[in-house]
C-alpha cells in the first residue's frame, strides 16, 4: 500500500504543479455549459414576422389582433405589417424577417398563407406551430353548442420548465471528468513513457498490480476533484438547487467516484500498450465524439438509429449522464441511480482486470 500511495503522491504533485493543466480540464466544460446552454434549446422570442393584409375585413382584423396578443404576451414573434406581398417575400428571402403571413382578399373564402425560411428548421417549425395554434383558436366557435362534448387533453408536467442550460449540466459534468482523465491520466502517462521517466518505477520493487492500481487511483482522484468543482459551479450557474439536499449530495459523491473510476480505467486500458505521445492527442476528438454525443446528454437516445443505440448501450457516458440527470434534474431517490452505479462499477472492474495483465513492467 505504501508503494502504491507513493505513485499516487507523485502523480498528484505533478498535477498540482501545473495549474494550466488543471484549468484546461475544468474551464472547457464550463465554457461549453454556458455557451451551449444559452445558445441552444431556448424559446424563440422577438422573431420578425411580416403580415400582408390584403383583405381588411373583420376576420382579418381578428388575425391581426391575435398577432398583437402574441407580441404583448409570449413575445414569440413581432408582427411587421406590409402593403405588398412581393416585398414581404423578398424580405424573408434576404433574412430581414423570419416569415410572412399572407391574408388574401376575400379571406373568409380562402386560407391564409405562411411563407417561411425553412433553411432554419427550428425557427420555421416554431412559427408553424404558433400559427397553427392561432388558426385553431380562430376556428373555434364563439359559443360552444350545448350538445357538443369534446375530450380534452390535460398536460401534467412532473417538473418545472427545465432550461437547456440545466439539461446540459449532467453532460458537462461528465465531459469535464473525461477531459481530466484524458489530460491528467492518459496523456501524462504516455508522456512519462516517451521521456523515459517511467523507468524510475521499473527499478523499484513495486509490483505490476501496485503500479496499475496506483496510476489509476491517482487519475481517479484528479477526475473526482474536477467533477466536484464542475458540479458545484455548474449547478450554481444553471440554478440547480438540488445539490443542497444531503441525500442528493451523497448520491452525487458516489456517482462522481464511480464515474471517475470507470473513465480512468477505460483510458488506462486504451493507452496501456501505447508508446507514441501523439496517439492520445490524435484520438481525443474521436473518443469525445464517439462517447459524449451518443450518451443522451444533448439529444434523446430514443431518436438514434439502431447502431448508435448499441454504442449508447455500452457507453459509460450514458450511465453517468443518466445518473447525474436523475439526481440534479429529476430529484429522484437513491434507488433510481442504482443501475447506473452498478454498470459503472462493473465497467471499471472489467477494464482494470483486462488492463492489468496487459501492462508491461519492462522496457
Amino acid at each position: 500500500m505504501n508503494r502504491m500511495m507513493a505513485i499516487v503522491e507523485r502523480e498528484m504533485r505533478k498535477f498540482f504543479r501545473s495549474p494550466t493543466l488543471m484549468l484546461a480540464s475544468m474551464i472547457f466544460p464550463l465554457v461549453q455549459l454556458i455557451v451551449l446552454g444559452n445558445a441552444f434549446g431556448g424559446k424563440i422570442k422577438d422573431a420578425r414576422v411580416g403580415v400582408v393584409d390584403q383583405d381588411g375585413g373583420t376576420q382579418a382584423v381578428k388575425i391581426r389582433e391575435a398577432f398583437d396578443s402574441v407580441r404583448a404576451n409570449m413575445r414569440t414573434f413581432e408582427p411587421v405589417y406590409y402593403d405588398d406581398e412581393k416585398t414581404a417575400r423578398e424580405d424573408v428571402r434576404n433574412g430581414k424577417i423570419q416569415g410572412a403571413v399572407i391574408i388574401p382578399p376575400q379571406y373568409s373564402r380562402r386560407q391564409i398563407a405562411l411563407v417561411v425560411d425553412n433553411s432554419d428548421n427550428f425557427m420555421s417549425s416554431t412559427l408553424e406551430q404558433e400559427l397553427t395554434d392561432i388558426t385553431n383558436a380562430l376556428n373555434q366557435p364563439t359559443i360552444e353548442p350545448r350538445l357538443l362534448q369534446q375530450t380534452v387533453l390535460q398536460i401534467v408536467e412532473l417538473y418545472p420548465y427545465i432550461e437547456y442550460m440545466k439539461y446540459l449540466l449532467p453532460g458537462s459534468i461528465t465531459l469535464a471528468m473525461f477531459v481530466s482523465v484524458m489530460i491528467g491520466g492518459g496523456m501524462l502517462y504516455i508522456d512519462d513513457k516517451a521521456r523515459g521517466i517511467h523507468e524510475g518505477y521499473l527499478v523499484t520493487p513495486i509490483t505490476k498490480a501496485e503500479m496499475v492500481f496506483g496510476l489509476n487511483l491517482a487519475g481517479a482522484i484528479k477526475a473526482v476533484l474536477t467533477g466536484l468543482v464542475i458540479t458545484i459551479i455548474g449547478s450554481l450557474l444553471a440554478g440547480v438547487s438540488t445539490i443542497f439536499n444531503p441525500a442528493t449530495m451523497l448520491g452525487l459523491l458516489i456517482m462522481i467516484g464511480l464515474t471517475s473510476i470507470a473513465f480512468n480505467t477505460m483510458m488506462f486500458l486504451l493507452m496501456v500498450r501505447v508508446d507514441d505521445p501523439l496517439v492520445p492527442r490524435a484520438i481525443f476528438g474521436i473518443l469525445n465524439t464517439l462517447l459524449f454525443f451518443p450518451s443522451g446528454s444533448i439529444y434523446p437516445v430514443q431518436a438514434f438509429p439502431a447502431w448508435l443505440r448499441f454504442i449508447a448501450k455500452i457507453d459509460p457516458f450514458t450511465y453517468a449522464v443518466a445518473g447525474f440527470k436523475a439526481l440534479l434534474l429529476k430529484e429522484s431517490g437513491f434507488l433510481a441511480i442504482v443501475p447506473d452505479m452498478m454498470y459503472l462499477a462493473m465497467f471499471g472492474t472489467v477494464a482494470l482486470a483486462i488492463a492489468t495483465p496487459l501492462f508491461k513492467r519492462t522496457l
